[in-house]
């Protein structure tokens, strides 16, 4: 039976895709059958044929190793910068539920492992018209536990400690947080790791250091976090 864990983020740009990958590598590397899904991705590019090409999803394919499709990892790409929500409203074709949760199903079905990325942070809207659907209702949705990715830099206790807080007090499972561009033996790095595990009572699980190739977390333990 296939398992899976939603990977969020304290915002836009602090590494959430560099970090998924490095995780769907270490489990590549330690034999799972694993694969990606992310129910909708902005700001991407077109191709020579003009069709738009899913630029999260391919570094996630490329650093990882995994053979799984890209046609299977992301149901709705745009080209515009923006939230999905506002993509939509720009280029057309909202975020229906129902077809990411069958794209979702789909991906299940062929793989042990499912890593479900994010959009954003977790109070990014999806889709606001005649329907509104946030992240965090794809994430209730889907029924998956979730990891926090955070810069490890100036500002990270306020936006890990809210992201989670907002997050459990939502009803959505925290299993932990990882850091990203962290630097052992920088006092601030040190002291926003301690402090945003005493605040929010969840483990720093990974600590990334800036342009690493690997993750440093047990693959057994790793694997564990799925449900």
């Amino acid at each position: 039976m296939s398992k899976g864990l939603f990977i969020t983020g304290t915002g836009t740009d602090i590494g959430k895709t560099y970090v998924t990958g490095l995780i769907l590598k270490k489990l590549r590397g330690s034999g799972r059958n694993a694969a990606y899904f992310k129910a909708a991705m902005s700001g991407n590019e077109r191709d020579l044929s003009g069709s738009l090409i899913p630029g999260d999803a391919i570094h996630v394919k490329t650093v990882s190793g995994i053979d799984q499709p890209l046609s299977e990892m992301c149901p709705y790409v745009y080209r515009t910068a923006v939230s999905p929500h506002l993509a939509s409203k720009i280029e057309g074709g909202p975020v229906d539920m129902k077809t990411v949760m069958e794209c979702y199903s789909k991906v299940c079905n062929k793989y042990d492992l499912v890593t479900v990325e994010g959009s954003g942070g977790i109070i990014c809207p999806i889709r606001f018209d005649n329907e509104k659907l946030f992240l965090e209702d794809i994430i209730r949705q889907l029924d998956l536990p979730c990891l926090i990715i955070a810069d490890a830099g100036l500002g990270t206790i306020n936006n890990v400690v809210l992201t989670c807080k907002y997050m459990q007090s939502h009803g959505l499972k925290v299993k932990g947080i990882i850091f990203n561009n962290f630097s052992e033996g920088d006092i601030m790095h040190e002291d926003n790791k301690r402090m945003c595990e005493y605040l929010t009572n969840l483990q720093v699980i990974a600590c990334v250091p800036k342009n690493s190739s690997c993750i440093d977390i047990d693959p057994d333990f790793l694997a564990s976090l799925y449900e």
